[in-house]
């Protein structure tokens, strides 16, 4: 298992895990957290989001019953919450919630590190961002981490480690130290650094054998739909795209929308529902549509990345190769709490353009491929055809 500073497998826990795993569900909750069009909080990126009605007014009431009698809102939320029966919903605290924003924004506060747990339990640094916090600090990939702020970390799951780099527990805001204990081969030494507020890079883009242009999205961040169509309009004259979305675990659903608009001339991409109210996404006109392309997913592909190929392979615009996605096709909307905490909690579902529900089922692939899928997804590329 891997991890960093923003990103981690996706599981919905209490507060002890904190935000870095919620996050990750959100990037779960795509079509969710990714503010849909309506009425409602106004997000980061300037999007409205729809209240969530119904099972909504259980939370609600439940922190105003213990705001009223002094107890944390927060916790009895929490509790509502998890009678619910509602596996995607969380709760956040309004430090917590302003960061899962900055997130979506393409931003997250931490010390930019990269790190897996070896089979020993040990939690290696796999890689570093140039210009973080780390990297100042000279720690290298290779240099094994010991502990943070004295909590030994051997043996912890990676997401745990994550919590404690960011400081969820507190809500550390950048400025705020973090002291690491570290490793590189028999010298062990302790380095302090100070968070830092740092940019995602949700969207890389790289050449490969013929011409095939690679457009991998970590996330669908805010910007993540310009960035995709900014390379779609560089790649070579009729080269193919292969569309990485390969552990993608959503975004912002109005960036999957953009992006599906760099593919499509307008069209619907899909169909969801707010409480019954049924609702479309639609695709702006103009996109490419023809250019070969592939898009590569597998398990790890979620939410407003199953969205976005759902529509490709409906409308005929991708062949989808790889491995069957997640099943993360619900819709999860935000309301305030009287503390200032927030609760996301499930409204509805959606729809690919053909009308098949995602939720629980995920999408196969038109290609089951579960090793070298970058190299067969070249291949098919190189099989669809002179696109001139």
């Amino acid at each position: 298992m891997s991890g960093r500073d923003l990103f981690c497998q996706p599981r919905r826990f209490g507060r002890g895990a904190a935000l870095t795993l919620v996050f990750t569900s959100v990037l779960v909750a795509g079509a969710a957290t990714g503010a849909l069009p309506g009425d409602g909080r106004r997000t980061a990126s300037g999007e409205t989001r729809e209240a969530p009605a119904r099972h909504a007014e259980d939370v609600t009431r439940a922190a105003e019953e213990a705001a009223a009698v002094g107890k944390s809102p927060l916790e009895a939320a929490e509790r509502a919450v998890s009678r619910s029966g509602d596996r995607w919903a969380a709760v956040y605290s309004a430090g917590e919630y302003e960061e899962f924003e900055e997130s979506l924004d393409g931003r997250y506060t931490g010390v930019g590190l990269w790190a897996r747990r070896d089979a020993d339990g040990r939690i290696e640094v796999t890689e570093v961002r140039p210009g973080s916090p780390a990297a100042g600090a000279g720690i290298r990939a290779g240099d094994r981490l010991r502990s943070v702020d004295g909590h030994g970390v051997d043996g912890r799951p990676v997401t745990e480690v994550v919590s404690l780099l960011r400081g969820d527990a507190t809500d550390a805001a950048a400025g705020t130290t973090v002291t690491l204990g570290l490793q590189r081969g028999t010298r062990a030494w302790s380095e302090t650094l100070r968070r830092a507020l740092l940019s995602t890079d949700s969207v890389t883009v790289r050449r490969v054998s013929g011409g095939v242009t690679v457009i991998r999205i970590s996330a669908f961040t805010k910007g993540v739909g310009d960035a995709v169509r900014s390379a779609v309009r560089a790649a070579p004259p009729g080269a193919g795209i292969v569309l990485d979305l390969r552990g993608n675990s959503g975004g912002l659903v109005a960036e999957a929308t953009a992006t599906a608009s760099a593919f499509l001339d307008g069209g619907l991409v899909a169909t969801y529902d707010v409480d019954g109210d049924q609702r479309a996404l639609h695709a702006e006109p103009g996109g490419d549509t023809d250019r070969p392309l592939v898009a590569l997913v597998d398990g790890g592909t979620m939410s407003a990345a199953e969205l976005l190929t759902g529509a490709l392979q409906d409308r005929g615009r991708a062949v989808v190769v790889g491995a069957r996605t997640f099943g993360k096709g619900s819709v999860q909307m935000p309301s305030e709490l009287p503390d200032g905490s927030v609760a996301e909690l499930t409204v509805g579902h959606y729809r690919t353009p053909s009308g098949r529900t995602v939720d629980g089922t995920g999408i196969t692939p038109d290609l089951e491929v579960t090793e070298g899928a970058l190299e067969r997804a070249e291949t098919v590329l190189s099989g669809l055809g002179d696109p001139s």
